[in-house]
């Protein structure tokens, strides 16, 4: 067998499969994420698509990179600690680099978490945090260029590439989107049912009103005729 064996740097290979799972899958998250913001598309139903769409890649990239940094602790080449990987800016291996990919890490997992307890800290607050998704992006590309061995190859950069230029797109839209033009909230189907009761209830009372003033009414004519 001429060449290196891959079993000799299997975590590694395991780490970097994950890297990249984890960055297409937060990429296609923020492209959802920034298309329902900008009201996109606009038809019936897609909203509640995209945003199933949108937590499980989400997810998805969560879990992904999580594999991408516990798998590195068994690469024989870094021979990373556990505090390496976990405090930013500590690992030997382009320390600034890698240290941005594992804040990235902490941002997409406390984002991502948020979603989960948005009732409990306001959706107005949650939205705003939420914001931050794209910085998860951009940290995440710096880190892929800055310290992965793939950032050359032009698998990679067709990737970044494919992904990078709607991220970019709908993310200058959102934000020179005039106030006026901002996709509104539509009402919740719950508000719009509790209406629609009151307003049954109403016309019921009314009717119910009606038939008493009816024999009220005619005794009051029968008398008067007499």
């Amino acid at each position: 067998m001429t060449g290196p064996n891959p079993l000799d740097y299997g975590w590694w290979l395991a780490s970097r499969s994950a890297g990249i799972v984890a960055l297409a899958a937060v990429s296609i998250s923020v492209i959802i994420g920034l298309m329902m913001a900008n009201g996109l598309p606009r038809r019936p139903g897609a909203k509640r698509q995209l945003l199933a769409l949108h937590e499980s890649t989400a997810l998805a990239g969560l879990v992904a990179i999580a594999v991408h940094g516990l798998t590195l602790l068994g690469d024989a080449f870094l021979h990373p600690t556990l505090q390496s990987i976990a405090i930013p800016f500590t690992l030997s291996y382009r320390p600034a680099f890698t240290g941005l990919g594992v804040v990235a890490g902490y941002l997409a997992a406390f984002l991502g978490l948020t979603f989960y307890a948005r009732r409990r800290i306001g959706a107005k607050l949650w939205r705003k945090l939420h914001r931050a998704t794209v910085a998860v992006w951009a940290l995440a590309v710096i880190h892929t260029l800055g310290s992965g061995t793939d950032a050359s190859q032009p698998w990679m950069q067709a990737i970044l590439l494919i992904t990078g230029v709607p991220i970019v797109a709908l993310f200058v839209r959102r934000v020179l989107a005039k106030p006026g033009t901002r996709r509104t909230p539509a009402p919740r189907p719950a508000t719009d049912e509790r209406a629609a009761a009151a307003r049954r209830l109403a016309a019921a009372q009314e009717r119910a009103a009606r038939r008493r003033e009816r024999p009220r009414v005619a005794a009051a004519t029968s008398e008067a005729g007499r």
